[in-house]
């Protein structure tokens, strides 16, 4: 499993920075304006061969007892709580504050490891600078730059080591599924519709699934893993402990499955929360499949709606199966397993080297790809790298120039060729190795002329 790392800090002290920085995004926002991060923000981080949870939180007022600081205040210390590890956040202009000193001290009441990463010292002597907080009592401060990236790959290798690399297991011979979406949209009922039993508790509270539990189970004598996550809420509207850990337990189940089935409530808006957990399905690489529930209930105008608002909010899920259904009355659940098995299948194909490389050489011919100044990228084959999802690299010469539309392009096209359905498809670029680009490798001996005899 992932280990998870929690930044946590005063307000301003740069853990927006640091957090894009991990990821290698912009997701977190950064400003000279403090408080301007509210609500915890989770995103993915690795080095080398080791992965990472990274959780970005809202500046730690912690002497404040009431209005959004406070607030912000439960939710760091929740942050933690679920964490394996912390990243305590200081800034190494402004030196040791008091606010630092009462962090360090809630920060020691836990046994996660803590480590301090002193900010903000470009320019300045690393010794001199993370002297005065030894006062804290948490080891050894660590001099960084979350802005220039001075010590964070250190700090982060430093903070691994602890940590076993995850190991790839074995992949199932059998799908597994991870049923998600807000809560009350109806995915503990769906679960109870498909197994065909009361297996886990539905009813009419939001919320009432607090950990991913996993069932196993046979359909028509095919095994499959069935996975029943926690609704996940707009992270606003997060307030209690238990609910808040559920969070994460949901992206990790996610990331376990080999298919995810979104679960949307047909009485109810597309909402952005909806949007977001697709899209995070979409950066896993898993396969997905729609089911708009409660659709019985639904009269002529909620259901034309909701397919406007499919269309509008949710278009780039245009390789997923949508299903209208009802798991109550376990309406279309016969055809939702039939898009699970397809898009199961879709995600764990093997694709043979000469038919990628025939199907490459043809959206060739069909779309060259264009030119970057004088020079045109040169696709030479392509085989496939990984499954689950399925990932095609794709070797040549001057990759590095391909535009993202002729990324996508191939993309389609690969699905399309290989009628891939319910699931993404990545290419990769590989760029071949030229002699002559370093400039420092000595020329090796002449060719001796050939013989005229």
């Amino acid at each position: 499993m992932k280990p998870t790392i929690a930044l946590v800090g005063r307000p301003n002290v740069g853990k927006s920075t640091l957090f894009n920085r991990l990821t290698k995004t912009r997701d977190a926002l950064v400003a000279d304006q403090p408080g301007l991060t509210r609500d915890r923000h989770y995103g993915h981080g690795r080095v080398g061969e080791k992965p990472y949870f990274v959780v970005d939180t809202g500046g730690f007022e912690p002497v404040v007892d009431e209005g959004i600081m406070f607030e912000m205040a439960r939710q760091t210390l929740q942050a933690v709580d679920e964490a394996d590890a912390i990243v305590f956040i200081v800034d190494g202009r402004v030196g040791i504050t008091p606010q630092d000193k009462i962090i360090a001290q809630r920060l020691r009441q836990n046994d996660r490891p803590v480590w301090v990463a002193v900010n903000k010292v470009e320019g300045m002597q690393r010794a001199v600078v993370t002297a005065d907080f030894y006062e804290l009592g948490l080891g050894d401060p660590v001099a960084i730059s979350a802005s220039h990236g001075e010590g964070v790959r250190d700090l982060i290798n430093e903070i691994l080591d602890g940590f076993e690399v995850p190991v790839d297991e074995p992949e199932a011979d059998h799908p597994k599924f991870a049923v998600v979406g807000r809560p009350n949209v109806g995915k503990s009922t769906l679960v109870n519709a498909v197994l065909g039993e009361e297996r886990v508790i539905a009813f009419d509270q939001p919320g009432t699934t607090r950990d991913s539990v996993y069932i196993d189970f046979e359909r028509n004598g095919s095994p499959y893993t069935i996975i029943d996550t926690a609704g996940v809420r707009k992270r606003g509207k997060v307030t209690e402990m238990i609910e808040k850990f559920s969070v994460i337990k949901t992206m990790q189940a996610i990331e376990d499955a080999n298919v995810a089935v979104l679960v949307l409530d047909a009485m109810q808006e597309v909402s952005d929360q909806d949007a977001r957990v697709a899209s995070f399905v979409m950066e896993t690489g898993r396969a997905l499949v729609v089911a708009v529930n409660k659709w019985e209930a639904a009269n002529a105008e909620q259901r034309d709606r909701i397919k406007r608002e499919i269309d509008r909010k949710l278009s780039f899920l245009d390789f997923a199966k949508f299903h209208y259904i009802s798991a109550l009355g376990g309406q279309g659940v016969g055809e939702l397993f039939k898009s699970i098995d397809q898009a199961y299948t879709a995600a764990m194909i093997k694709i043979p080297t000469p038919k990628l490389t025939n199907a490459l050489q043809l959206m060739i011919e069909r779309q060259q790809p264009p030119l970057a100044g004088k020079v045109r990228p040169k696709m030479r084959y392509a085989h496939q790298g990984g499954s689950n999802p399925p990932v095609v690299i794709v070797h040549g010469n001057a990759l590095d120039h391909v535009p993202d539309s002729y990324w996508r392009y191939l993309e389609r096209s690969f699905m399309k060729v290989f009628k891939l359905q319910g699931t993404p498809l990545r290419v990769q670029f590989k760029r071949s190795a030229n002699p002559y680009d370093d400039k420092t490798k000595k020329p090796g001996p002449k060719p001796k002329p050939r013989s005229k005899f």
